[in-house]
């Protein structure tokens, strides 16, 4: 892990993208804390000594707890539900269904989409475990035995979970309650020219095709959904505490849904144990107590189990994709098709852009120069929990990268050609940025064979390639696979075709005020949930003012007292809040110059500013400087007569662009011939995220990212029986990756700094996640496919690693090593059968 400051790296490291617009400034760390030092969070302290403040650390006077009644089946109509025996039990103060909340218009609640979600159903549920009722109590397991004493009679239908199958005519119809709804189909969306697409293909020399799934997945963070309403009948407001990826945006929400005014609700988003895109969405628990508190005016919490969160929560992926390339023989890709259909669930209840799924069709491209592309996507209601959350990821951009890295493994294995040559003779030439792939999309900078060359030599890849063939001569029991993926991700959620397909602006905020005393306090509208914001975002303070990190604050999650801001997904933090952090020091910078005239007796037109030293100097005199602290009581205290009192700047950035960071990652993994078992030999990780804030802090993402891509290639998924039933709905049956199955990790970066954001930043935290899962897949078919396997659909437990050997001619039955051993000494091997 270093800690060297990557703003004093080689110039090389630095290649600016020359489109004549603004360039980043230069920056160098100095010692203070400022952009590329290792900095130690300053939030660690209260977690790690068990100080933090979680929503279930919420404990209100009088609070009630609420539980909710769920369905058990997947569909079924609702005929009667009786709550008498639940109210004849000491300690529950009411029970809620769907007919009361309609007395007070909370019974639906939009989804962030052309949609509408019920909040309780008193018609028709539509996916296990929707909520149904829920019980109010005086403490929380009397609510749980309430909840279970809540008879519900239904009539079960016959649900369908697969998207396939709820598109066949004789598919039970889910959404039967929309007009002109006659199926469950949803909508379709295309991009790119797809005549020309079809034409390059008529005539290639080669064309390839992979059918491929993107299994349903769950975030899983450890905390999971809550809140604690506080409807306060004396001021007429609502405070929720809740577990919020976009507090403000939940605020407007809840305002639109409730019909309080929004300057009398309050949502405060205290420490959040993980988020990952899954606490992005407004969930009905979350109405329920704000409802309840309304009805009883007194603090209601909910608080869901970890079954509840994977169920009924937001998901993500569950696509099923066909990719197609067409190249010339010498494997110069010319074309690509993607066709996707897209599972999500019984209501289109996704963040508003994986509707018109950007991310996918952004990126689906990948690193190449393609000339001609077409992608179509059909989105498809079944019988299965709502969502399609970007999980840790830019809305649909994990399921593109899967798709164009894996497509390239298989043309690379049609042609005969090795990986890592097929990539560069296909890559986006360094010097043809900013590029405009063949969909329309404007990617701002890269160097993608740098990032690869580093990774290869990282890797040893030439000495593994000989020890791979080396194991196919010798037929050994253990075959060796590399895997490389160079992805390109898309980060900051805005703006260009995804805004305004989406019809939604992707701004966000910075409040900055420097006090007299010369500490300062940053009020910023995204809400962190362990990424570090309040160390990173202090370093941007501290470089652009001359500070010391440490004297600067870092609050967030509280719309009563934050500006307004759309949140932490789609890795935007510093992308786009981190660029207003930016903009706003330099504004109150730029006043700082002044008052430092004021105070040097000299022309504003005379002082300069010395990053290095974070001082304000009269030109021709370095003698004559001064400090932010020096300025900032000159703020308050002897301001020039032309100023305003104070040292404070407020900026809402609306980014000219994505920033677009990329990586090459290669993984050397071990395939058990008798088993179907995957060791990893060798892990590398190659980053470009721009200019870097926290080394330390980048290495931390890309680690737990890259934690979460071997369990999506590995373990997880989230799976349903015929009828409906959940059967990966908790933690003995979804696996997530623990100590176990984690490698060491060998991580390294190249800077190619984004060409139009302040500080040529373009985002981390996504990149792993997206990166790791082809590269993980392409390793494990690599294994094979001199046997003929060109595709193992993740997750890849060992059953079904071996059942490809098997198929492949490369499994080695148990018997063959079956070995006994007898009590004088003797051995003896089995006879063939």
């Amino acid at each position: 892990m270093s800690s060297e400051s990557d703003f004093t790296a080689e110039p090389e490291e630095h290649q600016h993208a020359d489109d004549g617009g603004p360039q980043p400034e230069k920056h160098c760390g100095h010692g203070r804390g400022g952009m590329g030092e290792s900095v130690t969070r300053k939030e660690d302290k209260r977690f790690i000594t068990g100080r933090g403040n979680y929503v279930d650390d919420i404990k209100k006077p009088g609070m009630l707890h609420c539980e909710i009644v769920r369905s058990p089946h997947a569909h079924a109509r609702i005929e009667d539900i009786d709550g008498s025996r639940a109210m004849a039990l000491d300690g529950v103060v009411a029970v809620l269904t769907a007919d009361d909340l309609l007395e007070h218009d909370l019974a639906t609640m939009p989804t962030l989409m052309d949609d509408t979600q019920d909040v309780l159903v008193n018609d028709k549920v539509k996916f296990q475990s929707q909520e149904v009722a829920a019980v109010i109590a005086e403490d929380r397991y009397t609510a749980k035995d309430g909840a279970e004493k809540v008879e519900v009679e239904y009539d079960v239908l016959d649900p369908v979970v697969d998207a396939e199958e709820a598109l066949k005519e004789d598919a039970p119809l889910i959404r039967d309650e929309l007009e002109d709804q006659e199926d469950n189909h949803i909508f379709d969306w295309d991009t790119g020219d797809k005549e020309a697409t079809e034409r390059v293909f008529e005539e290639a020399d080669v064309t390839v095709e992979q059918q491929m799934e993107y299994q349903r997945l769950h975030p899983a963070p450890i905390e999971t959904c809550g809140a604690v309403a506080d409807w306060d009948p004396g001021k007429d407001k609502m405070t929720v505490h809740m577990t919020s990826q976009a507090p403000h945006a939940h605020r407007t929400l809840f305002s639109q849904v409730s019909g309080i005014p929004e300057h009398k609700v309050r949502i405060v988003s205290p420490d959040v144990g993980g988020g990952f895109g899954n606490k992005v969405p407004i969930y009905p628990g979350y109405v329920v107590a704000a409802a309840a508190s309304y009805v009883l005016e007194r603090p209601v919490k909910w608080i869901e189990e970890r079954s509840e969160n994977i169920q009924t929560t937001g998901f993500a992926r569950d696509y099923d994709m066909t990719g197609e390339i067409a190249a010339t023989e010498d494997g110069v890709i010319e074309g690509v098709k993607v066709d996707v259909l897209a599972n999500h669930g019984a209501y289109n209840a996704a963040a508003q852009p994986s509707k018109f799924p950007a991310g996918f069709f952004n990126i689906f491209t990948g690193s190449y120069d393609v000339d001609a592309a077409y992608g179509s996507l059909t989105g498809v209601f079944t019988n299965t929990a709502p969502g399609g959350v970007a999980y840790r990821c830019s809305f649909r951009v994990t399921e593109a990268v899967y798709l164009i890295e894996r497509m390239v493994k298989v043309l690379a294995d049609e042609l005969d050609v090795d990986p890592a040559e097929i990539r560069r003779r296909n890559f986006i030439p360094s010097d043809a940025f900013p590029y405009e792939s063949a969909t329309g999309w404007n990617y701002d900078s890269g160097d993608y064979e740098k990032a690869l060359d580093k990774a290869l030599e990282m890797a040893d890849y030439e000495h593994y390639r000989e020890e791979q063939q080396r194991r196919i001569e010798e037929d050994a029991d253990k075959l060796l696979g590399i895997g490389i993926s160079s992805f390109t991700e898309v980060v900051g959620a805005g703006p260009g075709k995804q805004c305004d397909i989406a019809g939604i602006e992707m701004f966000d905020s910075a409040d900055i005020r420097v006090n007299p005393t010369g500490n300062a306090v940053l009020r910023i509208g995204v809400q962190t949930q362990g990424q570090g914001h309040e160390t990173t975002f202090a370093q941007i303070v501290a470089e652009e003012l001359g500070m010391d990190v440490d004297n600067i604050t870092v609050e967030h999650g509280d719309t009563d007292t934050e500006p307004y801001g759309l949140g932490t997904y789609g890795s935007r933090s510093t992308p786009v809040a981190g660029a207003a952090t930016a903009v706003a020091a330099r504004k109150v910078r730029e006043k700082a110059k002044s008052i430092a005239a004021n105070e040097l007796e000299a022309a504003e037109e005379d002082i300069e500013w010395d990053r290095e030293s974070g001082e304000f100097r009269v030109a021709g005199a370095p003698d004559r400087s001064i400090t932010i602290t020096e300025i900032a009581a000159g703020a308050y205290m002897n301001h020039p007569g032309d100023e305003e009192p104070g040292l404070e700047a407020v900026n809402y950035y609306d980014p000219p662009e994505m920033t677009y960071p990329f990586g090459s990652y290669i993984v050397i993994v071990e395939v058990d011939r008798e088993t179907g078992e995957v060791d990893f030999e060798k892990f590398v990780a190659v980053d470009d995220c721009g200019n870097r804030i926290n080394p330390m802090v980048i290495e931390g993402q890309i680690h737990g990212g890259l934690a979460q891509g071997i369990g999506t290639a590995m373990l997880e998924e989230v799976t349903y029986d015929d009828n409906g039933n959940v059967t990966g709905g908790d933690f003995m049956n979804y696996l997530l990756p623990t100590a176990n199955e984690i490698p060491n990790f060998e991580t390294g970066h190249t800077v190619t700094p984004s060409p139009h954001h302040p500080i040529g930043a373009k985002g981390v935290g996504e990149s792993p996640t997206v990166g790791s899962p082809p590269a993980i897949v392409n390793a494990v078919v690599d294994a094979m496919s001199h046997a003929g396997v060109s595709h193992v659909e993740m997750p890849m437990t060992p059953d079904r690693v071996w059942e490809t050997l098997d198929e492949a001619g490369l499994a080695i039955s148990p018997s063959q090593h079956v070995h006994f051993e007898f009590d004088d000494g003797a051995s003896e091997e089995p006879a063939d059968d």
